[in-house]
């Protein structure tokens, strides 16, 4: 992640491993990076600038001082290494007076593949030249101004060339690498009643996680009873078990298998240990369980999932902190879930004891 100059942040670079967990005292930008990550994963899955950034002039540097045509911006960016090298995607945003896009760069092993740059400030668009070779060594073509121009190259450029294949390789890896990351923040107040069943693709509040339990329950059985030993090893008293009761109203509701005893209600759980089970079966689910957009140029064995998680530690104790950390970086050892989260002191003391973890420290 690259945040040349967003928010507080100037001429940051962050490398991010498996697990990567960024820590800090209040207001040293912990969240503002994740936030830079989850714009830059929705601008690659074709979302618009206004929808990705309702309140741009927040992104804006505090002491950025205007231009003579009253304008001011942020600039963001990522590297994404794949079959195509380490590809650079660097983003100039202009905030004021009009939010727009006013300059993209896609570089990979020591070209420029893509460029743009706003030549007519009068016009909804900017001037895109990429890479081709062959007789025509660079193509131009008017891109608009608030979508991500990578993301439009596949539809662009038709790969009959080295040089067009090389952009196209170079794009899809940056699209598919940002297009894999969901955001994740459970909100316990929204977990506790029953559900309709539905399609069982987990939300960002994860307030239909008794309706996710009822799919995994049939359909991923060895995640399902991996979950359970999970929750066993995080909530209070004995778990055999998570299930999911069918009520008369149609509806559905979790609850933890006690044994002999009777079944607690997941309603009944204190807030920690909802989002201890919600965050857990996020990292034990794939692409196909999370409310996410799907790649379905990529087979299913190759999805990977990069779980955005601001306030990781959020309502949990010492114990849970160290069971999740634990799970996802076991989880991330083959390669196909990655984690970025935010963590207080306490639980980034936690995190540098775990082997896998890395931990950033931005108020060093």
């Amino acid at each position: 992640m690259r945040l040349s100059a967003f928010a507080g942040h100037r001429s940051a670079v962050h490398a991010l491993g498996p697990v990567t967990l960024f820590t800090g005292p209040s207001g040293s930008g912990k969240s503002t990076t994740l936030r830079a990550y989850e714009a830059l994963a929705r601008l690659g899955a074709g979302d618009t600038l206004d929808e990705v950034f309702p309140d741009a002039a927040d992104c804006v540097p505090e002491r950025a001082r205007p231009d003579a045509q009253g304008r001011r911006g942020f600039r963001i960016g990522c590297t994404v290494d794949g079959p195509a090298g380490p590809v650079h995607l660097d983003l100039a945003v202009q905030a004021e007076p009009r939010l727009r896009i006013v300059g993209e760069r896609l570089t990979g092993r020591g070209r420029t593949l893509l460029a743009t740059a706003l030549r007519d400030p009068g016009r909804s668009a900017v001037q895109a030249e990429w890479h081709t070779a062959g007789a025509t060594p660079v193509t131009r073509a008017p891109f608009p101004d608030d979508l991500l121009g990578t993301a439009l190259l596949p539809l662009r450029v038709a790969g009959k060339t080295q040089g067009q294949r090389e952009v196209l390789a170079a794009a899809e890896q940056v699209v598919i690498g940002l297009r894999s990351a969901f955001a994740c923040d459970p909100r316990p107040e929204g977990m506790r009643a029953p559900v309709p069943p539905g399609e069982g693709r987990l939300r960002r509040g994860c307030d239909n996680l008794a309706e996710v339990l009822h799919r995994t329950h049939t359909a991923c059985p060895r995640r399902h009873h991996r979950l359970a030993a999970v929750a066993g090893a995080g909530c209070t008293g004995p778990v055999t078990g998570v299930g999911v009761q069918e009520l008369p109203e149609g509806t559905v509701r979790a609850v933890l298998e006690r044994g002999g005893r009777p079944a607690t209600p997941l309603g009944r759980l204190g807030d920690g240990e909802l989002r201890y089970l919600a965050l857990a079966l996020t990292l034990l689910t794939g692409p196909g369980v999370l409310e996410m957009d799907r790649i379905a140029e990529v087979p299913d064995a190759m999805q990977s999932l990069t779980l955005l998680t601001d306030g990781l530690d959020r309502g949990l104790d010492g114990r849970q902190v160290g069971e999740l950390l634990r799970l996802a970086t076991g989880i991330a050892a083959d390669g196909h879930v990655r984690l970025a989260g935010t963590v207080g002191e306490r639980a980034a003391e936690e995190a540098r004891r775990t082997p896998g973890v890395t931990v950033v420290d931005l108020g060093g």
